[in-house]
């Protein structure tokens, strides 16, 4: 290698490791790369010295990788977002692998390896628990066009596939170290075995978990789920189109419901774009539409995104997301979602995850002035509530128990899993993908569901309001998709299931575990620092 080469080799290394990630990540076919593509950030980690020019090169790595994956999110009012979200995510990536750096420092290379694990394991379990959320770039999502290679993830999860991303990186980094010293393909045989290995086996567990899986007889619900196809920036949300919006619902969604219909699911805010007060649900005028088409098929239940206030009575504390009207009165507002069947009662979920920036201004009740910075994405703006409404849709005569995730609550899986422990058994997406435009982030959103179907081993049924709707199966295979910006509506029988996976049981402990470790691996660190220091004073 020349000089000029060698003092610009790190560089080089930074760049690849970036565009490897980017192309690895769907919708890319070309999955495999993922397998290789923190490499040369191992390889930087040995060779770089300088601090600050390490942080450099990783934060160059992880924002490429960001950018090329999801610069789709600066299509917004404000696209400068965009940017700093990208950045930012980055700048949060290079955190594990600073830590790591450090602790390399002071250990041997095994323990090293160890640490760096631990340190991502920990931030991917952070980064899924803060107001600062965003999980797109979980290692274990890349997974999620490949859901014959991790069927296992009904027992660990995504941090089941990151783990395996991270191992696999480190082994071909040490096949590859020991190439540098060995003569010829010798060390193909001495090391090379080991990646294979962990290739293979996490392929072949997969194969077998597919084979052992036996057929259910529990009863089917035939499920109708419409797409309509609404524009969100030009028509979504206009004045007075709300009930001309709910006649084309209805218009779809008549195209395929009959006798043996029992649940309809409508998209993210299908009802009322401009809000309505939950207290009054009853009195609104597309839910009486809607129940003058259920009395004629009075099985049936309607599952649909909207748009609620929920007003604080005087006697009830009210939460920092709260706003104030005419100076007295305490509301809030919520993408929620509700079921709405022949009787009077209807039931309301309030979307819990919601998205950094878009839906809610993070930490806000230790920054009161900042409420009304939420992005304005239309309907309403400003940050929403975030106080509970029901965990999930009871339905005792159906014996299905619906789980409504809004929008990209469902790129959350031990969120999600946490509602099939409570009862769930039946998973229902709804979602408005058409913010971002025909670009990667409906498609990877889709993607995504699958891994969720996998873990908790339920159906999906996924109602997009500009595509992709349809229905994907408990082993992740998608059933019935719909092109992309088109009105459809699309009708199949799902299984409501009632076993819970081990990753369902155990979720809430094993996802804790990367953080307990972390705290004790930190610690050993700190007191291997001292000791060493005072050793080195007593000299």
């Amino acid at each position: 290698m020349n000089a000029f080469l060698r003092k610009r080799f790190p560089l080089l290394l930074s760049i690849l490791s970036g565009l490897l990630m980017w192309a690895a990540w769907p919708s890319s076919p070309l999955t495999f790369l993922v397998f290789i593509g923190l490499v040369p950030l191992l390889a930087i980690t040995d060779r770089v010295k300088d601090g600050r020019v390490y942080f450099g090169l990783l934060f160059l790595a992880f924002w490429i990788w960001n950018t090329g994956s999801t610069w789709w999110v600066g299509n917004t009012t404000v696209p400068a977002s965009g940017i700093f979200a990208n950045a930012f995510n980055a700048l949060l990536m290079t955190i594990p692998w600073w830590g790591y750096k450090r602790t390399r420092a002071r250990v041997d290379r095994v323990t090293g390896y160890f640490a760096l694990i631990i340190y991502w394991l920990t931030f991917e379990y952070i980064h899924q628990q803060w107001e600062l959320s965003w999980p797109w770039l979980t290692l274990g999502n890349v997974f999620a066009m490949r859901p014959g290679w991790v069927q296992w993830y009904e027992y660990t999860g995504t941090m089941g596939g990151s783990l395996w991303v991270l191992l696999m990186n480190i082994l071909v980094y040490q096949a590859w170290r020991r190439g540098q010293h060995e003569p010829g393909w010798f060390f193909l045989w001495k090391d090379g075995w080991k990646p294979l290995l962990l290739l293979l086996f996490p392929l072949a567990v997969s194969y077998f978990v597919i084979t052992a899986e036996s057929e259910t007889t529990e009863p089917s619900k035939n499920v109708v789920i419409v797409q309509p196809n609404i524009d969100p920036y030009d028509e979504k949300f206009s004045e007075g189109a709300a009930m001309d919006q709910l006649h084309k619902f209805l218009a779809l969604t008549k195209e395929k419901t009959d006798s043996t219909t029992r649940f309809i699911i409508w998209p993210e805010t299908a009802l009322f774009p401009s809000g309505a007060w939950e207290h009054l649900l009853n009195d609104q005028p597309e839910v009486m539409e809607i129940r003058a088409f259920l009395a004629q098929h009075p099985r049936a239940k309607i599952v649909t995104g909207a748009s609620t206030f929920r007003r604080y009575l005087p006697t009830e504390d009210v939460p920092a997301t709260a706003r104030i009207m005419n100076g007295e009165i305490y509301y809030d507002a919520f993408n929620s979602s509700i079921e709405i069947d022949t009787s009077l009662n209807i039931q309301i979920y309030h979307k819990a995850k919601l998205v950094p920036g878009v839906e809610l201004t993070p930490y806000m009740r230790y920054l009161p002035f900042m409420k009304k910075l939420a992005l304005n994405m239309g309907g309403i703006s400003g940050s929403y509530g975030l106080t509970p409404g029901v965990p999930l849709f009871f339905n005792p005569d159906e014996q299905c128990n619906i789980f409504t995730a809004i929008c990209y609550e469902s790129v959350y899986g031990d969120f999600v899993a946490e509602k099939v422990r409570e009862g769930a058994n039946l998973l229902v997406v709804c979602t408005n993908d058409g913010w971002w435009g025909n670009t990667e982030g409906h498609r990877q959103h889709l993607q995504y569901a699958r891994l969720r179907a996998i873990e908790t081993r339920r159906w999906v049924a996924r109602s997009a309001n500009t595509g992709i709707s349809c229905f994907i199966t408990p082993r992740g295979t998608v059933i019935d998709p719909q092109p992309y910006w088109e009105a459809a509506v699309i009708k199949h029988a799902v299984t409501p299931y009632y076993h819970q996976t081990f990753y369902v049981k155990y979720s809430g402990f094993t996802a804790k575990a990367p953080l307990i470790f972390c705290i004790l691996l930190v610690a050993y660190t700190i007191i291997l620092r001292v000791i060493r220091r005072q050793h080195v004073e007593n000299i």
